[in-house]
């Protein structure tokens, strides 16, 4: 391989870990506009109430504030709402017409209008690194189509997830488009890694240095699965913490976790297979895998914020659900499934190379 490759290479390279990285800074502050409720700072999206600077004070409003925006809100749920009829959602198109909740609009805070407006600027700078990587990912098309190709997919994601986005605003923070939200954010993380994965693979072979990478993949496959389900469980317990914390009136944070219901028992001992089937995995992978190679390294990483993962949790229950632990507990657990996808990466292909080397 030529210089020059080898720099196109590593270019790519750089600028894809770069947005993995801000990928998941963006997921933490997100976590953060949760934690403080400032997920309807701005009733409006892209502006910030009508403006690409938002107020400071609500002086700087119209006294009827709330009823323009309730009005723009209506008018872009009844769009929504259509378009999800023609896609078969009928039900949920009905609730999102008829639920008189969305429509309620919250009086102008500064700090919360400004930390949403914070979120939106990072998510601007995490789209034009998107950008960057396609445009970086264009010489690598004679090397490895699938990296431009799905470099620009991924960018069409990030598009389709700030239209997402726009969503979640106008109806009002609706618990199922938060947990779409969150879930393409993690689809838009495994396609960076994938690529970066790819373009990594044009520098070095593959070396097999695990003795059973097929029975550790479909462990992990397991654990992938299992934990994009404790995802899903997760942020049904946080809809229902938001239930809970407006009916004490965010006071009494001590009470919370005693009047949820029934997911968040499924989500904490859920929480104990999780760490089980990754016990097992690591322990297959002590036993079968070199110790200075990436995958034992990855694989200690694995365990090590897993259980940080469990500690905030725990911290959570017990403690009050301190604010400044629920986005440190959402950040550990995307980075868990970032985790496990890099070690995934890495047996598919001894996997996938092992097969070759069989079959010829």
């Amino acid at each position: 391989m030529n210089q020059k490759n080898l720099n196109q290479i590593n270019s790519f390279r750089s600028i894809s870990l770069i947005t993995v990285v801000a990928v998941y800074f963006l997921i933490l502050v997100g976590g953060i506009v949760r934690s403080t409720g400032s997920g309807m700072g701005c009733p409006d999206w892209p502006k910030c109430f009508g403006s690409w600077v938002p107020p400071t004070s609500v002086d700087q409003l119209p006294s009827n504030y709330q009823e323009i925006y309730s009005k723009k809100r209506v008018e872009k749920n009844n769009k929504f709402a259509t378009q999800l009829e023609k896609l078969g959602f009928q039900e949920k198109a009905y609730r999102i017409k008829n639920d008189r909740s969305i429509l309620v609009e919250q009086e102008f805070n500064p700090v919360k209008t400004w930390i949403e407006y914070v979120n939106r600027l990072i998510g601007a700078i995490i789209g034009i690194l998107v950008l960057f990587t396609v445009v970086k990912s264009v010489p690598l098309w004679s090397l490895k189509k699938s990296i431009p190709i799905l470099s620009v997919f991924n960018l069409f994601l990030v598009l389709f997830q700030a239209w997402i986005g726009s969503i979640v605003v106008s109806t009002n923070l609706l618990p199922w488009m938060i947990t779409l939200h969150m879930m393409l954010a993690l689809v838009i993380v495994c396609i960076l890694l994938y690529v970066h994965f790819q373009s990594y693979k044009l520098i070095y072979d593959t070396q097999v240095n695990t003795e059973k990478p097929s029975q550790l993949f479909g462990i992990l496959v397991i654990g992938f699965l299992l934990m994009l389900v404790q995802i899903v469980f997760g942020t049904q317990v946080r809809e229902e913490m938001d239930i809970v914390a407006f009916e004490f009136g965010n006071l009494l944070r001590g009470e919370w976790v005693e009047h949820l219901g029934l997911v968040f028992l499924v989500h904490r001992s859920y929480s104990i297979l999780l760490l089980v089937v990754h016990l097992i995995f690591f322990y297959k992978v002590y036993k079968y895998t070199l110790r200075h190679v990436s995958i034992f390294k990855w694989s200690q990483v694995l365990i090590f914020v897993i259980l940080l993962e469990i500690l905030t949790g725990v911290g959570m229950a017990y403690f009050g659900v301190p604010a400044f632990l629920q986005p440190i507990h959402l950040l550990l657990g995307t980075l868990i499934i970032g985790i496990q996808f890099v070690i995934l990466l890495q047996l598919y292909a001894q996997r996938k190379l092992n097969l070759e080397n069989a079959g010829s």
